[in-house]
């Protein structure tokens, strides 16, 4: 996306790394030339507060939820895979997650019994 006006930062590089600017994961340098291309591009900021709203209104109904730890990279993954083009499993990315998680828990447990009963056969 561009919104035609000459910039020294190009819209789809500000787009592309929007959420590491909203969620202060750049160095201070580069949050700067993001700030500035924001004051002067209306379409990016646009974008951006949209952004800003929907990770708010995530945070507020869905602060109180465990998330698996490997959610974000998993989502960072489907919007690359959409961004690009290409097809993008039918399962939620969450419910991916949640049952990796699941069977990961699951394996644990096993670990556990096996360790368990092991040593109760060397008592």
């Amino acid at each position: 996306m561009s919104c035609g006006d000459p910039h020294e930062k190009d819209c789809s590089e500000v787009l592309d790394h929007l959420y590491e600017y909203l969620d202060r994961e750049m160095p201070a340098g580069e949050c700067a030339e993001f700030q500035v291309h924001l004051d002067e591009c209306s379409p990016c900021l646009e974008k951006y507060g949209l952004e800003q709203a929907v990770k708010k209104l995530v945070k507020r109904c869905c602060g109180h939820d465990d998330v698996p730890t490997d959610l974000r990279s998993k989502v960072m993954g489907r919007i690359d895979l959409i961004r690009a083009g290409e097809a993008v499993p039918e399962v939620s990315v969450l419910d991916q997650a949640r049952h990796e998680q699941a069977q990961a828990e699951k394996a644990a447990q096993e670990q556990r019994a096996e360790a368990a009963g092991s040593d109760a056969a060397g008592s």
